[in-house]
């Protein structure tokens, strides 16, 4: 009996030692909770120069192109030209033979050997460019009238600005602009008149750019211009990394240190963006604020992290 007793008292004294470890965890079940804590890196606002752009085609043309035709009928027996050769005004391009004086030319010469009748006429290049078309080889009979070849006149090189019409008023702001060429020279440029048309389809009104360069530039080639919508200077911005928005970017909040391992979520609106920082309006931060660069994708409300070095 009395070893009966004692053998319940020990149950009894287990099973209070027990209930009181499960409770002593804090957690009912007896399972204990980890803390999460998220490593991150900081930074601070700054202050910086910033403007808002927009960036447009650019392609190059030759306004003025010459087009060489024959001045009578007959057959090409010269042309001294060949396709991308510079010409100057003044220099002999073709020389065509008259039908009549292909007929008729020997016989005139031995009845009277004194007239040295050739009917050769030269054709000369009214202007200065690169030829850019030819059409006929010596041999070739032309008509009066047909096209021979076509010249451009170097100095009419410039680039035409294919611009929404609705940027129009952005232009007063950017007379001067760099035009981007696609192996990355960069070209000073002027805006200059406007085309007198609009393309019905794209809504975008050609401008002409002339640039001063002595490079020999193709026609066709697409650059890049940017033109300044907005600008402003020593304006509070943040790295771009470091602003978060939903799925819709219509809200937008950065996650912001309040102590040593804390992190709150502060709501934000923005301003002029770049590819890399962003100008914040609004709330008024200052210059010794920590603010999550990395590391502060999906983070809740109120966040607990450890700051690390990059």
């Amino acid at each position: 009996m009395k070893n009966s007793i004692i053998l319940v008292f020990c149950i009894y004294m287990a099973a209070i030692i027990s209930c009181k470890t499960g409770n002593d965890s804090g957690d009912p079940t007896g399972e204990t909770q980890t803390l999460v804590v998220t490593p991150v890196t900081v930074t601070s606002p700054f202050l910086s120069n910033m403007d808002e752009s927009v960036t447009l085609n650019a392609v190059s043309v030759f306004l003025l192109k010459t087009y060489i035709k024959a001045n009578t009928n007959g057959y090409l027996q010269s042309s001294f030209i060949h396709m991308g050769q510079f010409v100057t005004r003044g220099q002999d391009l073709f020389s065509i033979k008259t039908k009549e004086a292909q007929s008729l030319g020997n016989l005139v010469n031995d009845i009277d050997s004194s007239l040295h009748f050739e009917g050769v006429l030269h054709i000369k290049a009214p202007g200065s460019g690169f030829i850019t078309q030819l059409n006929y080889q010596g041999g070739d009979y032309v008509q009066d009238g047909e096209q021979l070849a076509t010249i451009t006149d170097n100095k009419s090189f410039v680039f035409v600005l294919n611009l929404p019409y609705e940027l129009t008023p952005y232009l007063a702001a950017n007379r001067k602009v760099q035009i981007l060429l696609p192996d990355s020279t960069l070209l000073n440029g002027s805006l200059q008149t406007a085309m007198p048309t609009v393309d019905s389809v794209s809504q975008t009104q050609g401008y002409i750019i002339k640039v001063s360069t002595d490079r020999m530039i193709p026609e066709n080639v697409i650059a890049k211009v940017t033109l300044i919508k907005s600008a402003k200077l020593n304006v509070l911005s943040l790295p771009k990394a470091a602003v978060l928005s939903d799925e819709t970017q219509a809200r937008f909040w950065i996650m912001k240190m309040i102590d040593d391992s804390t992190a709150v979520k502060l709501p934000v609106t923005k301003g002029i963006e770049t590819k890399d920082k962003v100008e914040i309006l609004s709330p008024q931060l200052v210059l010794t604020d920590k603010i999550l660069l990395t590391g502060n994708y999906g983070l809740p409300d109120t966040a607990k992290v450890e700051i690390v070095k990059e």
